[in-house]
């Protein structure tokens, strides 16, 4: 089921389910699948569009004639946020973690979007949920609508949950990486709460998102999930040679693309959980490929796609 609202407009392909090759997870258990996100659209992917669906959609129903985001130098949400303000004709805001002498690749394409760009201090970052300092953006860029970052708020929840239609009715587990729990949130409250929910943090001390997210549960909903942050490879938006030759291994097999920021470590920890016996060997695992493969481009040299 492709994703649309009935007042918005954007062309949008067919995710699907794709069983990985039998010689990756045998003869550990029954089968893993992948739901591929990332094919829904060039830019806004994954699980961005999902969660970015209704704040855009909120936005233009409530006369907002701009949106205001933030995210780092690699952010799939900022470029995603930019390209679907554009879509739908509105003006972009985005505060960027951070100063750099060089803009990365995500940050060129944000401004070939048309966003206009905000670089703050780490320190300041940090105060993205400061209501003194939201008045403030708020002022200085003529009253646009905020979405946080990641699009953590009710309406990214609620886009989120809709993912769970396409995941298939016979799987037992799904793992999905996670970022602010949006995502992870959306999907366990629409998910069946006998299906265990794994969540996989690609930072340093990423088990914090646990109390992010337990608060966003639904009533009946807070059962069978579970936070690992054990393959973050160094830290957020870190890899290693390592991390590369998985990439390139898991493509020659499966011939799907993983980004090196989300899905290339989960899928990285999935691989040493089966081998370690983790999953039980009647598992139907489904994993979520959240998009984001524009993260890449600093790597893009040493792959294999």
């Amino acid at each position: 089921m492709i994703p649309t609202c009935a007042s918005m407009d954007i062309t949008l392909n067919e995710p699907y389910v794709q069983q990985l090759s039998e010689s990756w997870y045998k003869p550990y258990i029954q089968r893993v699948s992948m739901l591929q996100l990332d094919v829904l659209h060039p830019v806004i992917s994954g699980n961005k569009w999902y969660k970015l669906k209704y704040n855009i959609e909120y936005a233009l129903n409530n006369g907002y004639q701009a949106v205001l985001t933030f995210g780092g130098a690699y952010s799939n949400h900022l470029v995603a946020t930019a390209a679907a303000a554009k879509v739908y004709g509105l003006k972009s805001i985005g505060i960027v973690r951070g100063s750099y002498t060089e803009l990365s690749p995500t940050l060129h394409d944000c401004i070939s979007y048309g966003m206009e760009l905000q670089f703050v201090s780490r320190e300041d970052y940090k105060r993205k949920t400061d209501a003194a300092w939201l008045e403030s953006l708020i002022h200085k860029y003529n009253d646009p609508f905020i979405i946080p970052e990641g699009g953590a708020n009710e309406q990214g929840r609620s886009g989120s949950e809709e993912i769970v239609s396409c995941i298939p009715e016979d799987i037992t587990h799904v793992c999905v990486s996670v970022g602010t729990g949006t995502t992870f949130a959306g999907i366990r409250n629409g998910l069946p709460v006998n299906k265990m929910l794994y969540g996989y943090a690609p930072m340093k001390g990423g088990i914090y998102l646990k109390g992010e997210t337990i608060q966003y549960l639904k009533p009946g909903q807070d059962a069978n999930w579970q936070f690992f942050d054990d393959w973050h490879f160094g830290g957020f938006g870190k890899w290693t040679n390592e991390l590369v030759d998985f990439m390139n291994a898991f493509y020659s097999i499966n011939h799907i693309p993983l980004d090196m920021v989300y899905t290339a470590k989960m899928m990285f920890g999935i691989k040493e959980q089966l081998q370690s016996g983790f999953f039980p060997s009647n598992a139907r695992v489904c994993c979520i490929h959240t998009g984001g493969l524009q993260g890449n481009s600093s790597i893009a040299h040493l792959l294999q796609y």
